[in-house]
């Protein structure tokens, strides 16, 4: 267990809240609640209702959708904040791949700081929109990858439909 001094810095050090002056981080810190999570266990579980965000303090997770990995996070990232934000079933899975140390800070706690602190907000966003950016990535990948059908021919931009009967 992490003294709150601890806390602070370690909470300085990951982005989202590297703009919080030290003394708004303090409240942060006696809020958020530590937890140990042993190798192979699930932290949250895809579909269930989530309304905490969590901070990687120590070790790696694995975040998937049952056998298909959607990506692994380490030390100092975030994961868990669109359920934070939005309380909905939750999108992925989220396994520790090692004995790791999270912080996991309750939606209550996240949104007082939001209201006090924006810069925590543009953390947040920043972090959902390279999500976005990834999947868009993905998609693309994905997508010229396939193999053109008949139909996405026929529905090709540009072709000349004048002749179809």
């Amino acid at each position: 267990m992490l003294l709150t001094i601890e806390k602070v810095i370690f909470l300085k050090s990951v982005s989202i809240f590297s703009a919080i002056p030290e003394d708004a981080l303090i409240e942060v810190a006696t809020a958020i609640e530590e937890l140990d999570v042993p190798s192979g266990e699930e932290i949250v579980r895809k579909g269930e209702y989530g309304t905490s965000m969590y901070i990687i303090v120590e070790g790696r997770v694995r975040v998937h959708d049952g056998d298909r990995e959607l990506g692994v996070l380490g030390e100092r990232e975030v994961f868990g904040e669109l359920a934070a934000l939005d309380p909905v079933p939750r999108s992925a899975s989220v396994t520790a791949l090692e004995d790791s140390y999270v912080f996991r800070m309750s939606q209550s706690a996240l949104y007082s700081l939001i209201e006090q602190h924006m810069d925590v907000a543009r953390g947040i966003l920043r972090i959902l929109c390279q999500r976005i950016r990834d999947c868009d990535e993905r998609i693309s990948a994905l997508s010229s990858n396939q193999p053109r059908t008949a139909k996405s021919m026929a529905d090709a931009p540009g072709r000349d439909r004048s002749r179809d009967v």
